[in-house]
């Protein structure tokens, strides 16, 4: 078997067969096969496609070609949530603890801020002592111990996957919906899901900016999981404004919290509360996405979810007392306020430009190497439908330095549209499709 035939192959849009497949990944990971034959193979794919059984091919291969969780022992169900990615998403922390409540076991492994989206390891990290990336006999213990524990990728999981990765970013290929689709669940089901619940986000605050790209990779993501004989929901969600009022590290840490208690903000919690209820019908706890949201929401009424929340901060180094006592008050050292200019009702809040706000902030980072600060965001005062009078405060900005939040206030002002009539509000679940 030939690299080159399998380019010409595909170069071609015909399909690829599992051996094919197999051969690539493996040869590529060994070193036997060299970038530029994957890169082309790669451009290949962007171009013609591939099948849902032969991105199933794909994912099945990436898996294997480093290690993988073995958590078959484990009482299960084992059902884990992915996010494509958006501003103020902090729907993981919230939905692992109460999916957990409710009987599911999640092995979650999350990502950190990229570009204008956030990342879970970061929030995570922003709570004291917190260890974000936990050896494997730790993260089992996790999730028999609360239902659910939260690590980073290492090296060894999906080695594949970071190394086309890394090609797919300087080729022009990242956008390919195969290649996201084996990207995304291989890293999810060699942590140990046995199912899965998506959210793809869909609006100016996404990477998914039109319904149609949302639901071709929802389509995706489900169809393959079908091949794979895996349980698959897809939830596309609105991210045209920031999802809760708070962005930033610490400050989402805190607004979790408060969803926990039964008092997060009315967009947040409708998300959580959709996924984490698909979380646990794809795992059988119920058989109806209505039964289910009444389990959740009894689950954060009786505390048992932030009980969960608190417990596996515990058990994976953080200092729960610490956290507790920083809520509401632990913030960088400068803060500011964008008041509005005119009065009228929040017409839309534009998400892509308060998350690129972020990034000079530290909520967020350019580069893969950058730090972030754990204390530093913004605060949605107003959000899409409120009313606002003139000289009243949009945002509170909270910064390192008094030059950096003038910078990003400047930077949110045009992102917000004030306008004479109240808009009109609308779920922001848009549509579900699934495999069960």
């Amino acid at each position: 078997m030939r690299m080159t035939d399998l380019i010409i192959k595909k170069r071609s849009g015909k399909p690829l067969s599992k051996g094919e497949i197999e051969f690539l990944v493996t040869g590529y990971v060994s070193g036997e096969i060299p970038p530029y034959q994957i890169s082309a193979w790669l451009m290949a794919v962007y171009f013609q496609g591939m099948s849902f059984e032969e991105t199933g091919y794909l994912t099945r291969a990436m898996i294997n070609s480093g290690k993988v969780f073995d958590l078959s022992s484990l009482a299960g169900p084992l059902v884990d949530k992915h996010s494509t990615g958006g501003v103020g998403d902090k729907v993981s922390l919230i939905l692992a603890p109460l999916a957990a409540a409710c009987g599911v076991q999640v092995p979650m492994m999350s990502g950190r801020a990229l570009g204008h989206t956030g990342g879970t390891l970061d929030k995570l990290d922003s709570i004291p002592g917190y260890q974000s990336v936990i050896p494997e006999d730790l993260f089992r213990r996790g999730l028999i111990e609360t239902g659910f524990a939260m690590t980073g990728q290492s090296k060894d999981v999906v080695p594949a996957d970071r190394l086309m990765y890394a090609l797919r970013d300087v080729t022009g290929t990242v956008e390919s919906v195969p290649l996201i689709t084996a990207s995304i669940m291989s890293k999810k089901f060699a942590e140990g899901a046995q199912s899965l619940v998506f959210d793809v986000k869909c609006g100016s605050g996404a990477f998914m900016k039109t319904a149609e790209e949302a639901e071709k990779l929802a389509v995706s993501l489900v169809e393959t999981g079908r091949s794979l004989d895996r349980k698959i929901v897809a939830v596309i969600t609105a991210m045209d404004e920031p999802l809760g009022r708070k962005v930033g590290n610490f400050l989402e840490v805190e607004e979790s919290l408060a969803c926990l208690r039964g008092d997060g903000p009315e967009d947040l919690m409708e998300v959580t509360l959709r996924l984490t209820a698909w979380m646990v019908v794809a795992g059988g706890i119920v058989p109806t996405v209505e039964e289910a949201l009444d389990l959740c929401r009894s689950r954060l009424a009786d505390g048992s979810a932030l009980d969960r929340f608190l417990a596996n901060v515990s058990l994976q180094g953080g200092d729960r007392e610490a956290l507790l006592e920083r809520e509401n008050k632990a913030r960088a050292a400068y803060s500011l306020e964008m008041k509005a200019d005119e009065e009228g009702y929040v017409e839309s809040i534009d998400s892509f430009a308060l998350g690129m706000a972020g990034i000079p902030l530290g909520v967020g980072r350019n580069k893969t190497e950058d730090a972030v600060e754990p204390l530093v965001g913004y605060e949605l005062l107003k959000k899409r439908g409120e009313p606002v009078k003139k000289g009243e405060s949009l945002v509170r900005i909270w910064s390192e330095s008094q030059e950096t939040g003038e910078t990003v206030r400047d930077m949110i002002r045009p992102a917000y549209r004030i306008g004479q009539k109240i808009p009109e509000l609308s779920s922001l679940i848009l549509k579900e499709i699934k495999a069960l």
